[in-house]
């Protein structure tokens, strides 16, 4: 029996109703941090955010062979474009639960063609002035110019602790450049001059275009998977597998 729907409206309040964010060690020759237990960010202001421990994440070789917002063989025989905003806690929920499954089931192998994109919708929705997600996008996107963009993605989704709260604060997104080896000072360049903002602006204007109703949206070889909400990894695999037959 599938799982049932997994909508943004729950996500939201389970994520609301937590009250703690779990620090972990920080891993891959940048050291260990103590692992510290935080109150979510509707008990801080925006500058006491910014001096919030994070957690960090794991880096993996996966990502060592990404071509920047591309992951596995562009010849494989599924495309599967996933629209995402790094504010989204239901995106947050795909990456940590669906997300490397199917990066080891599918892309590893050859059988699918993962692809990245920016829908950052959140902030339109709610508070414009933060501009939290398209930050976050384009530190993202600084990032990937050394070749990091799929870790500062794992990065950013394992910090995430609510919408427009200063979580992906200026501030923020370069202590986690910090934290990943970065070189500040060709990060921050590109960073502080917003250098991708029309490349975002266009993902997301091309991601509408094509129908993305909220983040995440999935599409295989070009079709809208369950619109309007998040499908169940069964769900997703079916798809994955039903579009694999029709190409054998």
């Amino acid at each position: 029996m599938s799982k049932p729907k997994v909508t943004q409206e729950q996500l939201r309040k389970e994520h609301l109703r937590s009250s703690i964010l779990i620090i972990g060690l920080v891993a891959a020759g940048i050291g260990l941090i103590v692992i510290t237990v935080v109150n979510t960010t509707a008990n801080h202001t925006p500058s006491t955010v910014d001096q919030l421990p994070f957690k960090m994440v794991t880096l993996s070789t996966i990502y060592a062979r990404a071509n920047g917002l591309h992951l596995g063989n562009p010849a494989a025989p599924v495309k599967m474009d996933v629209w995402q905003d790094f504010q989204c806690p239901i995106c947050t929920y795909y990456t940590e639960n669906f997300e490397p499954r199917v990066i080891s089931n599918y892309v590893e192998t050859g059988k699918v063609y993962y692809t990245y994109h920016f829908l950052p919708i959140i902030e339109l929705n709610s508070n414009p002035s933060t501009r939290e997600s398209h930050q976050a996008a384009n530190a993202a996107l600084c990032a990937n110019e050394q070749g990091h963009f799929w870790d500062y993605h794992n990065l950013l989704f394992a910090n995430w602790i609510g919408e427009n709260v200063g979580g992906f604060s200026d501030t923020r997104l370069v202590v986690f450049a910090r934290a990943l080896n970065l070189n500040l000072n060709k990060f921050n360049q590109c960073f502080q001059s917003s250098r991708y903002e029309a490349q975002i602006d266009q993902d997301l204007a091309a991601g509408q275009a094509q129908g993305a109703q909220g983040t995440p949206s999935i599409y295989l070889n070009g079709t809208l998977l369950t619109p309007g909400y998040l499908p169940t990894y069964d769900q997703l695999t079916q798809a994955i597998d039903a579009a694999l037959a029709g190409h054998q």
